[in-house]
């Protein structure tokens, strides 16, 4: 056997074996951890006043609050349903529009890029674009030690719903960050466990 042993053969293998399960045990974590992939959902509603406007992100892209864009928008006198709006209509909503924007900063190319961006007909069953996020939960002796996120995503205007599969008795909630860079805009910035809803009395 190439010079050595029975013996020596056998003490080379349990040797190797030894440090097989060293590496596994050093990738499975602590006794009783576990550690379960999140399931993000959601995260598209947009609020009533704005009409299927995904405001959030619109104002985050341009660098603006909610409230500004609203303030802005309110000006604007959009076509009625089912109807093609006027080309001068077109131009004295646009005119309106950036005249209450320009203030902040916001040039025409911009507001055209970001309109566009976040352009789509519910109607048609289409979506803003979105990057859906990832994440996971560590859990050890039934408490959660970490929750980290592996993927931010974007494109969430509204906080998006976030569970631990298995495990119902954990409240989590998502925090989102704002951003002019489309691939960062309506990400997740951190999910932390919130205290559960007491009794309604």
């Amino acid at each position: 056997m190439n010079g050595l042993t029975m013996s020596q053969a056998g003490f080379g293998s349990l040797a190797l074996a030894a440090v097989v399960v060293a590496a596994f045990a050093s990738h499975a974590g602590a006794v009783g951890e576990e550690k379960v992939e999140l399931t993000i959902g959601g995260g598209h509603e947009t609020d009533p006043r704005d009409r299927g406007r995904p405001v959030a992100l619109v104002a985050g892209a341009l660098g603006v609050k909610p409230e500004v864009f609203r303030s802005a928008f309110s000006q604007v006198k959009p076509a009625p349903a089912g109807t093609r709006p006027d080309p001068a209509q077109v131009r004295r909503n646009k005119s309106a529009l950036l005249g209450a924007l320009a203030r902040h900063g916001v040039t025409n190319d911009r507001l055209d890029r970001v309109s566009d961006y976040y352009r789509y007909n519910p109607s048609r069953g289409e979506m803003w674009p979105v990057e859906a996020a990832a994440g996971y939960a560590t859990i050890r002796d039934g408490a959660i030690t970490s929750v980290v996120v592996t993927r931010a995503g974007s494109g969430y205007n509204s906080p998006p719903t976030v569970s631990i599969p298995g495990h119902p008795q954990f409240v989590l909630k998502a925090d989102l960050a704002f951003d002019r860079d489309f691939k960062k805009n309506g990400s997740i910035a951190s999910i932390t466990q919130a205290a559960p809803a007491g009794p309604s009395r």
